[in-house]
C-alpha cells in the first residue's frame, strides 16, 4: 500500500504547512508548494509522482547536478518507493516568466548558455539513455511520419519511404556521437534566476529527469532556437560565443554543424507534434507555434550537415507541403479527453513544455524546441 502524502509531510515537519497546489504538467507528477507553519522552516514542494512514475532518475541526476556545483532543487526529503519528494523551492522566477514580463533577454540567455556549458563540460553520470541519431529518427517519425504525413498527403506513408526517413535522419547525425548528459528540455520554463548565486550557479535546473547521453549541440538548440517564443538574432549569436567561451577546446566549426542536424530532426519533429495535439488530443491552440517550426527547419536544413535530411524532403515533401496541414473542422476533433494523462507513446519523445501554454508573443509568419 502507498504511503499517504499527509504521513510523509509530517514525518518531516510539515503536516502542518499551507499547502498550495501548483499548475499540473502532462505527466502523473503534481506539484505543491508548502507554506511552513513554523518560524524560519524553509519553504518547500512537495512532488507527488505515484507509480508508474518514477523519481529514481530525478534524484539520480538531480544529486549528479549538485555533485559538479550547480544549481537543481535540493532534496530535503524522499520516499522514492512511495514517489514522494520534498523539494527545495526556487520560487517563481522561471527564464520564461521573466521574458514574459518584459525582462531583458541577453543577460537571461548568457546567464542561461554559461549554465550549460559547465553542465556538459562534466563528465556524464554513468547508466544514462542514448539520445542519438537512431533514438531521434524513430522519435521524429512518431510525429512526422505518422501524425504529420497523413494530415498533409491523406494517408500514411509507404514501408519505403518510412525506411528512407530513417535512415535520412540517422545518416544525417552519424558524424555527431555524443558523449555528454543532455538535458533535452533546456528552454526558458525549466530554468531559474536565482538571485544570490553567482556564475553557472545563478541559473538554477529543472525537469532534468529525462536526461540522456547525447551531443550537446542537441541542448543549445532547445535554448536558442525555441519552439514557443522568437529569439532575437542577435542574441541567439551572443549565447552561443558565450557557450563556446566556456567550451574549451570546441571546434566551433563542427558544433555548428552538430546544431543545423540536430536543429533540423528536432523541428521537424515538434512542428509535426503540434498537429499530433490537434488531431489526437484536440489541441489545436498548439500549431500556432508550426510557423515559427517550420521557418527553423527551412534555416536548418540550408547546412550541408542536414544534406540527409534535405535531400529526402526534397524528393517526398514539396516545400508548399512544409506548414501546418489544413485544420480538421471542429466536429471532426476528438471529445473531451478521460481524466488523467495520456498512456505514454511507445518511443517517448523528448520532453516538451507542460500544458497549457505560456503566454508567449507570436510570431508573424515564422520563427523555434
Amino acid at each position: 500500500m502507498r504511503r499517504d502524502p499527509d504521513d510523509f509531510l509530517a514525518a518531516h515537519g510539515y503536516g502542518r504547512a499551507r499547502r498550495e497546489p501548483l499548475p499540473a504538467d502532462a505527466s502523473f507528477r503534481r506539484y505543491v508548494r508548502l507554506h511552513p507553519a513554523a518560524p524560519g522552516q524553509p519553504a518547500a514542494l512537495l512532488m507527488d509522482a505515484p507509480p508508474p512514475e518514477d523519481v529514481r532518475p530525478f534524484l539520480r541526476i538531480g544529486g549528479h547536478i549538485a555533485s559538479i556545483e550547480l544549481s537543481a532543487p535540493r532534496i530535503l526529503a524522499a520516499d522514492a518507493a512511495a514517489g514522494l519528494l520534498l523539494l527545495e523551492d526556487f520560487g517563481d522566477a522561471t527564464h520564461a516568466a521573466l521574458l514574459d514580463a518584459g525582462a531583458d533577454p541577453l543577460p537571461l540567455y548568457l546567464e542561461a548558455a554559461e549554465t550549460l556549458a559547465a553542465l556538459h563540460a562534466a563528465p556524464p553520470p554513468p547508466g544514462l539513455p542514448a539520445w542519438d541519431g537512431a533514438a531521434m529518427a524513430s522519435a521524429a517519425a512518431g510525429t512526422f511520419l505518422d501524425w504529420w504525413w497523413p494530415a498533409a498527403f491523406g494517408a500514411p506513408p509507404s514501408a519505403a519511404r518510412r525506411a528512407g526517413f530513417l535512415a535520412a535522419v540517422r545518416d544525417m547525425l552519424a558524424p555527431f556521437p555524443g558523449a555528454a548528459l543532455v538535458h533535452r528540455d533546456y528552454f526558458p520554463a525549466n530554468l531559474m534566476r536565482l538571485e544570490g548565486r553567482d556564475g553557472p550557479r545563478r541559473t538554477g535546473i529543472l525537469d532534468f529527469q529525462d536526461a540522456a547521453l547525447g551531443h550537446p549541440a542537441y541542448d543549445l538548440v532547445s535554448l536558442v532556437e525555441d519552439a514557443r517564443r522568437d529569439v532575437p538574432a542577435a542574441v541567439r549569436e551572443a549565447a552561443i560565443a558565450r557557450y563556446a567561451e566556456g567550451s574549451p577546446g570546441l571546434d566551433t566549426a563542427d558544433f555548428a554543424a552538430a546544431m543545423a542536424a540536430h536543429a533540423a530532426v528536432r523541428h521537424l519533429r515538434v512542428a509535426s507534434l503540434w498537429v499530433r495535439l490537434e488531431r489526437r488530443d484536440g489541441k489545436p491552440r498548439y500549431l500556432r507555434h508550426g510557423p515559427r517550426c517550420w521557418a527553423l527547419l527551412d534555416r536548418a536544413l540550408r547546412h550541408p550537415a542536414a544534406a540527409p535530411l534535405a535531400a529526402f524532403l526534397d524528393a517526398e515533401v514539396p516545400a508548399a507541403l512544409r506548414r501546418n496541414p489544413d485544420p480538421v473542422p471542429s466536429d471532426l476533433l476528438p471529445g473531451p479527453l478521460p481524466p488523467g494523462p495520456l498512456p505514454p507513446d511507445p518511443l517517448p519523445p523528448d520532453p516538451l513544455p507542460p500544458d497549457p501554454l505560456p503566454p508567449d508573443p507570436l510570431p508573424k509568419e515564422g520563427n523555434a524546441p
